[in-house]
């Protein structure tokens, strides 16, 4: 083993290390000074590009270093550019940090705006020339990109509606809470250190709840051994981590595919009583590696309030001694789960935690709510919900969302299912937003039923790891799709995901009809979701050529509408069974 003492890896989490030790990535991360270097050496060298040491550094200060392909010249530079992702807890961004950054995606990005699958905004195309000044300008108008990326807690999501009433409130502090907790201590300092010259007034301010949970921190197996980066220690976690916030019923959130999810359950006067808690979902996986898969959570068990903060941060901590530091794909926590068990992972946690987990409480059916249209936010407010396929922001419609976020002063929230949120217009605006909203989208094609809740990764031109196309083909998809369901005289929604390749970013394993890049121009299909995301979906075929798509599914659509029009078309394939499937599609 050739890491530092400055690590992380305690002698409990050796087990998890053979004689060949830790993987390279560790190594950078233990060298790095806590996420400093060599990124604050390479960032004003001159050169458009960071290298490869630098660019696995800057993921934790929320970047990704890309290049557009579709501008990829034999023998040229490649035209290399950064997309930069904030940390927007629940989707909250608050007018001052809206109007900012859509200015400078304008001046310094591509021209748009990008709403991510986990409540954050993304901005493409920034040259490394600027990062510093976008960065700095985000952090000095209430935001941040600190561990947006990353082996670290990611976003923390939560319903993005700003309803005031029932357990919403409390969902969203108690998601608010977990992202302050669970974000880094010393390397919040280095953050602040490479793009606004170490101003700490800019540190996170955690509430007494937070700042009491961070104090214990420093004991027990929690503690990481370093008392500067007490949860995580100089290696961070093994690989990315992702938790959600939600009430009971809605699952807005794709709850059962974050490493934790909570669901919050709240008195008549809305104070938090506890939470239910499930551990071990996850949606990446890799084509040909039968190790890797998608996975959905298991139940652990339900936690009074006042152990909420300390039971996530237990769950972290064990994650980081014991989840698999040599082998990258397999470091999620999902497998460490899938291998050693729920009861195991119980047990273990005992070591880490020292409260009562109780058994589950009951919970209504859950419903995948999006918030679109118009709704009451609370006394005296209204919120609306504006739909954006693929969550792409641009053009007239961004110019007019700038205009009515700078005359009415409004918050955005921004939701998992890549829409908007147009949040705390008062009763005296109400007409007003609404006339000027309505005009805005005149301009706006409408959304058919399938593409209300359909959602696609970005792809090409820019990610990295994208084998085929996503964002800039769904909407031909959904019409091909529609013009389908429509010559087949079916009326019933089918919920839809698409991915350029199988890291699962849009979440495909959960939808009903998935469509994750293979090859260019195709795709695996995988059937069997829920339209509230209660259950994983499979894979029937693995390279499906898109120009077939119709003729693959008429059979089981048509199959569908004359044996089971009342069930749902993921309710459907469950039922049907996989040999069937197969059969209608061609394959059996």
């Amino acid at each position: 083993m050739t890491l530092s003492p400055d690590t992380s890896i305690s002698a409990r989490s050796r087990e998890s290390i053979d004689q060949e030790g830790p993987s390279k990535f560790e190594q950078l991360k233990a060298n790095s000074s806590y996420l400093r270097e060599p990124l604050i050496s390479e960032l004003e060298n001159g050169k458009p590009y960071f290298s490869d040491g630098a660019v696995q550094i800057l993921k934790f200060h929320g970047s990704y270093q890309q290049d557009n392909r579709d501008n990829r010249q034999k023998g040229q530079e490649k035209d290399w550019q950064m997309m930069l992702r904030l940390r927007n807890p629940g989707g909250r961004v608050p007018a001052q940090l809206y109007l900012a950054i859509d200015e400078m995606a304008d001046r310094l990005g591509n021209g748009t705006l990008r709403i991510s699958t986990r409540q954050a905004f993304q901005m493409h195309g920034i040259a490394k020339l600027n990062l510093r000044e976008v960065i700095s300008t985000i952090i000095k108008n209430l935001g941040s990109t600190l561990s947006a990326c990353g082996d670290i807690n990611r976003n923390v999501m939560a319903p993005a509606a700003p309803f005031q009433w029932g357990g919403y409130p409390a969902a969203r502090r108690l998601a608010d809470e977990i992202a302050d907790l669970l974000a880094p201590q010393i390397a919040e300092g280095s953050y602040l250190d490479l793009w606004v010259d170490g101003d700490l007034s800019y540190r996170i301010k955690p509430s007494i709840p937070v700042q009491k949970a961070r104090i214990r921190q420093q004991h027990g197996l929690i503690f990481s051994g370093k008392k500067n980066e007490p949860l995580y220690g100089a290696t961070f976690l093994p690989r990315k981590f992702k938790v959600a916030v939600t009430v009971p019923g809605d699952n807005s959130v794709d709850l059962l595919t974050q490493d934790i999810g909570l669901v919050a359950f709240t008195d008549p006067n809305g104070n938090l009583q506890g939470c239910n808690v499930y551990v071990g979902g996850g949606m990446g996986r890799t084509h040909n590696k039968a190790e890797t898969f998608a996975r959905t959570s298991d139940p652990l068990g339900y936690v009074e309030a006042s152990h909420v903060l300390d039971l996530v941060q237990s769950i972290v901590a064990l994650q980081r001694d014991y989840g698999d530091r040599e082998v990258r794909r397999h470091a999620r926590m999902k497998y460490l789960i899938n291998e050693r068990g729920i009861i195991w992972f119980r047990k273990k946690l005992k070591q880490y935690f020292d409260f009562p987990i109780q058994r589950m409480r009951l919970e209504p059916k859950t419903k995948l709510s999006d918030y679109l249209g118009w709704h009451r936010q609370g006394s005296g407010l209204w919120f609306v919900g504006l739909p954006l396929l693929c969550g792409r922001l641009g053009g007239e419609l961004k110019k007019g969302i700038r205009q009515l976020v700078e005359s009415y002063k409004l918050e955005i929230r921004l939701t998992p299912n890549q829409d908007l949120l147009l949040c705390n217009i008062d009763n005296a605006n109400y007409s007003r937003v609404k006339n000027e909203l309505s005009l805005l989208y005149e301009t706006v094609k409408s959304f058919t039923p399938l593409s209300r809740h359909a959602i696609a990764c970005p792809a090409l031109p820019t990610c990295g790891l994208a084998i085929t196309e996503s964002e800039r083909i769904l909407p031909h998809i959904l019409d091909r799709l529609d013009n389908l369901l429509s010559d087949l005289e079916i009326q019933t929604n089918i919920l839809v995901r698409m991915t350029g390749c199988p890291n699962g970013c849009a979440r495909p394993y959960m939808a009903e009809l998935g469509l994750v890049g293979s090859g260019v121009n195709q795709y695996q299909l995988w059937l069997g979701g829920t339209p509230n995301l209660m259950r994983l979906a499979k894979p029937y075929l693995q390279r499906m050529p898109l120009e077939d798509m119709e003729r693959v599914l008429r059979p089981l659509f048509q199959d569908w509408k004359s044996t089971s029009a009342d069930s749902s078309f993921g309710d459907y394939i469950e039922m049907l069974g996989e040999a069937t499937v197969l059969r209608l599609l061609g394959s059996g």
